[in-house]
C-alpha cells in the first residue's frame, strides 16, 4: 500500500498523515539525515510541518542525493546540506555555523547520528567499544552542547535525541550500543535540567525496531525478522512513525515536556 501524496510505503495499519504546519517558519538541523533511516524520515517530516531544514551526514554522496531529492520536493529555499562527522568537534561547530548562515539559528536540533554493531562482550575489542560510544554517545553530547550554547542565550529551542529501547532492555551482542544509548538517555535528562531555566527543551525518543534499507544491509535478515515478531503488531516501525514522535517533541504540543525519553515501541511486556 502506498501513500498517494508522499509516495512512501505504508505498513499494514499505518498510513502517513499530512503536515499541519507545526514547525512553520522554524529552522531545524538533523544529523545523520542522509538515506532511508530515521534521520532522513525526520528531515522529511520537519519539512512537511513547515520547517527549513539543514541535513547533515558524514557520507557525502548520500548527503548530496538527499539534498537534491528534498530540494526538488520542498524547494531549494527550504533545504540545505552540510557534511558533519559528529566525532569531530570542528565539524559539529561548522555544521551549526553553516545552518545559521543559511537559515538563521536552529530552533530545532535532532541528534540522530549513531553507530551499531553486534559483538559478544567477551570477544569485543576496545576499539570496537570506543567507536560505538564515540559516535553514538559522545557525538550526541557534542551536538547537544552546541545546541545549548546557541539556544540558551536566545531563550528557546528544542533538542530531540535518538536513543533506543536497548538503553533499558537487554539484548545479546549489544553491550556497546546499549551502553551508549543508556548514556544518551542520561545525557538527555541532565542537559534538560540545565537548559530548562532558559526555556530550552531537551527530550529523546527510544525506538524499538525501525527497519530501513541501510539497516537491512547491515543486520542479518533472520535477526530482523525475529525482532519484528516480538513486536505487538508483528512488524517493525516505519522510520516515519518514529519521525512523527520526533516532530511532536520538537513542536509546541510538547511545550511542558523536557528531560523525557519517549518509547516508540510496540514490544510485548
Amino acid at each position: 500500500m502506498m501513500n498517494p501524496e508522499q509516495g512512501r510505503p505504508a505498513a499494514p495499519g499505518a498510513v502517513p498523515r499530512p503536515g499541519h504546519g507545526l514547525l512553520r517558519g522554524r529552522t531545524a538541523l538533523v544529523t545523520a539525515a542522509a538515506g532511508t533511516g530515521i534521520g532522513g524520515a525526520a528531515a522529511r517530516r520537519l519539512l512537511e510541518e513547515g520547517a527549513r531544514v539543514v541535513v547533515s551526514d558524514a557520507h557525502e554522496r548520500r548527503l548530496a542525493e538527499c539534498e537534491r531529492a528534498l530540494a526538488a520536493e520542498f524547494g531549494a529555499d527550504r533545504v540545505a546540506a552540510v557534511r558533519c562527522d559528529v566525532t569531530d568537534e570542528e565539524h559539529v561547530q561548522a555544521a551549526f555555523d553553516a545552518a545559521e548562515r543559511r537559515f538563521g539559528p536552529p530552533d530545532v536540533v535532532v541528534n540522530n547520528a549513531g553507530l551499531g554493531g553486534t559483538a559478544p562482550l567477551a570477544e569485543m575489542e576496545d576499539a570496537e567499544w570506543s567507536r560505538v560510544l564515540e559516535v553514538t554517545l559522545t557525538g550526541t553530547m557534542r551536538c547537544t552542547r552546541a545546541a545549548m550554547r546557541r539556544m540558551v542565550p536566545r531563550g528557546g529551542g528544542a533538542v530531540v535525541n535518538n536513543a533506543s529501547v536497548l538503553g533499558w532492555r537487554a539484548q545479546p551482542g549489544q553491550a556497546h550500543y546499549a551502553a551508549a544509548k543508556a548514556g544518551v538517555m542520561a545525557l538527555t535528562r541532565c542537559a534538560a535540567m540545565e537548559a530548562a531555566p532558559h526555556g530550552v527543551r531537551i527530550n529523546a525518543v527510544a525506538p524499538s525496531l525501525a527497519v530501513h534499507e541501510n539497516l537491512a544491509k547491515s543486520a542479518p535478515a533472520e535477526l530482523l525478522e525475529e525482532l519484528a515478531r516480538r513486536e505487538a503488531f508483528g512488524r517493525a516501525a516505519e522510520p516515519w512513525e518514529v519521525a512523527n514522535v520526533i516532530v511532536f517533541l520538537a513542536s509546541d504540543y510538547a511545550s511542558y515536556m523536557t528531560g523525557e525519553v519517549v518509547p516508540v515501541s510496540s514490544q510485548r511486556a
